[in-house]
């Protein structure tokens, strides 16, 4: 058992309160349209290990995956929005590995809702959810990433990079940590 696992209780994991002018909430069937919309880039298709194209089945499929792994205490994969409706994009953390993902549409990038949604997830995860640390893994080329990372108290670790296969293409991803106050 790793020092994430030892330190995480059992169960489904809680979703953090709003916070940062945002409100985080679990996926419904009522967005799966929107997570077509949201997902069914290519940006998104690059840098995420989403499926590509990304249509209406490949969405239940997602929310079912989704719901089966907050409710084994896994992960937690939410909506990001303003006001507790329309989604905006996702924000995820890993229980096992403290890793966190996330993914804004396009159209409502520039806003910072990246930064403010990982800031919320990260004080849930190394707070309530009393994880030692979460990390981020980040393409040395993800100038925007890179950017929420520093925005959001990460930094960049020593760690070799892990080399990836995903969708045909092979690429590295540099470790980002944020450690809790009496941890770091």
């Amino acid at each position: 058992m790793d020092e994430n696992q030892a330190h995480a209780p059992r169960g489904p994991l809680a979703v953090p309160p709003p916070g940062g002018g945002l409100v985080l909430r679990e996926w419904t069937e009522d967005d799966l349209p929107v997570m077509v919309e949201l997902f069914d880039e290519p940006g998104v298709a690059l840098r995420t290990p989403l499926a590509a194209p990304f249509d209406l089945a490949a969405a239940r499929a997602y929310l079912r995956r989704a719901r089966r792994a907050r409710e084994e205490g896994r992960a937690l994969h939410l909506a990001v929005t303003v006001d507790g409706g329309r989604a905006l994009g996702e924000v995820l953390l890993n229980r096992r590995t403290g890793g966190i993902g996330y993914a804004v549409g396009a159209a409502h990038r520039g806003r910072g809702l990246a930064v403010r949604a990982v800031r919320l997830v990260v004080a849930h995860a190394l707070g309530v959810a009393r994880l030692p640390r979460v990390v981020l893994e980040i393409e040395p080329d993800n100038h925007p990433s890179m950017a929420v990372a520093r925005a959001a108290g990460f930094r960049l670790t020593d760690a070799p990079p892990e080399t990836v296969t995903d969708k045909g293409r092979t690429y590295t991803l540099l470790t980002w940590v944020c450690e809790a106050p009496d941890t770091a």
